[in-house]
């Protein structure tokens, strides 16, 4: 299969612009063979709201709108595409992440992990548990930028049979070292291919710095983006190989499987609650 993955600048509450230009690089990557395409967080909607009343207008419901279009170009091109916007439950809003298909909407995940930055600032934690989900004979699990500084999001999935992980991000100054080392090291140590597509461009005064990549199961780089310009990244990717977990180095005498070696037993303290309170929130 081919995956691509859109490095691409995003408006500020310009929902309409928005989904117009994702379907526009849809047409573009399923031009190129691509069968999945993958874009930034918050792709449909922008992130850096400056409150919960601001983003408010501009979330919607999973499934909606912007998911009805994205699939109806999806129902017409082929193939398969994930991305970020926010979604709008009841009171509640939830940064998420959205797969849509020919036959619409496939399945969506709320982000677990939220920093003290933009839209997570007052968005609702993720109240659903880890899914793969199908994307023709591609298992695909969702997680959102801040995510994979924790590997146990990678690892669930990992266990429910991810084959690829797709992580629409806006990673802003900061985050150079999860572009460059934690990609690479969340494919390695679950076996699986790894997307980690991220936005270029300013929005409210940050400046998000690209960075893009696709990891291969053994943790090296596919593809990577630049730190500035809009761009597709490309990537073939092997299924067979992302489900032989067992890794044979050298026969009769090295092999290793990070899933069969673990020790769940020795884990309990990462279950653990804690009680410490996350910066801005009380």
């Amino acid at each position: 299969m081919k995956v691509a993955g859109v490095q691409m600048d995003v408006t500020l509450g310009a929902v309409d612009a928005n989904v117009d230009r994702i379907i526009e690089k849809l047409r573009e990557t399923r031009g190129a063979g691509a069968d999945l395409t993958v874009f930034p967080e918050c792709a449909v909607t922008g992130y850096c709201f400056a409150s919960e009343e601001a983003a408010r207008p501009f979330a919607q419901s999973v499934p909606g709108p912007a998911t009805a279009q994205i699939a109806d170009a999806c129902k017409e091109l082929g193939g398969f595409a994930v991305f970020g916007m926010l979604e709008l439950v009841g009171e509640n809003i939830f940064n998420a992440a959205v797969l849509v298909g020919p036959n619409g909407l496939i399945g969506s995940y709320r982000k677990v992990h939220l920093p003290f930055l933009g839209a997570d600032m007052f968005t609702s934690y993720g109240d659903e548990p880890f899914a793969v989900h199908q994307a023709g004979e591609l298992n695909v699990g969702m997680n959102i930028c801040y995510d994979s500084a924790f590997p146990e999001s990678s690892r669930c999935l990992s266990l429910l049979g991810a084959d690829l992980i797709a992580l629409p991000t806006n990673w802003p100054p900061g985050a150079e070292c999860v572009a460059a080392y934690a990609i690479n090291t969340r494919a390695m140590e679950n076996g699986v291919y790894y997307m980690a597509i991220n936005r270029v461009g300013t929005e409210s005064g940050i400046t998000f710095i690209g960075s893009s990549r696709i990891a291969d199961p053994g943790g090296n780089t596919l593809a990577s983006g630049s730190t500035d310009r809009e761009e597709i990244l490309y990537a073939d990717i092997d299924l067979e190989r992302a489900r032989m977990k067992k890794v044979v180095r050298v026969p009769g005498v090295h092999a290793i499987d990070r899933i069969a070696d673990r020790r769940p037993e020795m884990y309990g303290q990462l279950t653990e609650p804690h009680n410490l309170k996350r910066p801005g929130r009380e």
